[in-house]
């Protein structure tokens, strides 16, 4: 299907509204909760946390489009939890895909017309902190965003002073108080950060890069989401690691740490 989002005419949340309108058909569900957008070695999650009542691919709901990068889903899933609630989970659409900013956050905004409350982004990205050892989860407590240019249209000053919910994190560090925080930096990708780049962000006070959540993160503030970032550091960033970055490294990372992040996300939902 043509995507609606690339019609300069029609309003993004219209859209929204309209994706969420067909998710409820699809599942049965009137209200989702809670959302999730799974990044590399977050994906188990989705099978922990309970019921999966619907799966279905998300080019059927206007709006979204195929993944672009192996080991990315192209699924939405509906999912009963213990408690009654209902979590759905959705894919991710990159910057660096060029389907524009609205797709970006298309998924955000879907969440929020669909009910939800509470969005939990994930991510794979890279560390700057040496002492930190690949397959650690960190949550996001702030963020960095060097895109340079914001979902949010018109003049609608949304404040970002707790983008990432203290509540949330609080609840986190009940289930692990080990956890670690740390500030995101967002590039645009695809290409990985160059070693002086990684140096500015650090600079610049982060601790973490990678290619998406910070935008995410500012549409669900705007749909007055709560949010709760979470970061699996698969690798140290270049100039930091001494050998080469791949995406193949950033997967096997993922895969070596996916049992044990889920399961730590997975406890974490439980508490929410």
């Amino acid at each position: 299907m043509n995507n609606p989002l690339k019609d300069s005419t029609r309003n993004p949340f219209d859209v929204a509204a309209e994706a969420a309108a067909v998710i409820a058909e699809k599942t049965g569900v009137a209200k989702h909760d809670i959302a999730l957008t799974l990044g590399s070695g977050w994906a188990a999650a989705a099978d922990l946390i309970g019921e999966t009542i619907a799966t279905f691919d998300a080019t059927e709901v206007p709006g979204f489009n195929p993944p672009a990068v192996a080991g990315h889903s192209s699924s939405i899933r509906s999912i009963r939890l213990p408690d009654g609630r209902h979590a759905l989970v959705l894919p991710r659409s990159h910057w660096y895909e060029g389907h524009g900013i609205r797709s970006v956050v298309h998924g955000v905004r879907t969440a929020a017309a669909a009910g939800v409350k509470i969005m939990i982004l994930t991510n794979g990205c890279g560390g700057l902190n040496p002492e930190l050892k690949p397959g650690t989860a960190v949550l996001i407590r702030d963020h960095i965003s060097l895109i340079f240019k914001s979902p949010i249209e018109g003049a609608n000053f949304v404040d970002l002073t707790d983008a990432y919910s203290p509540r949330l994190r609080d609840i986190a560090r009940t289930v692990d108080p080990s956890l670690t925080e740390g500030v995101y930096v967002q590039f645009t990708g695809p290409h990985y950060e160059t070693p002086a780049e990684v140096m500015m962000a650090k600079a610049m006070g982060g601790d973490l890069v990678g290619m998406s959540t910070a935008v995410e993160t500012i549409a669900a503030r705007e749909s007055k989401l709560e949010v709760l970032g979470l970061s699996l550091m698969t690798n140290l960033a270049a100039g930091i690691q001494k050998s080469p970055l791949s995406h193949a490294e950033v997967l096997e990372a993922g895969r070596e740490a996916e049992g044990r992040i889920s399961k730590l996300l997975a406890e974490i939902i439980a508490k929410l």
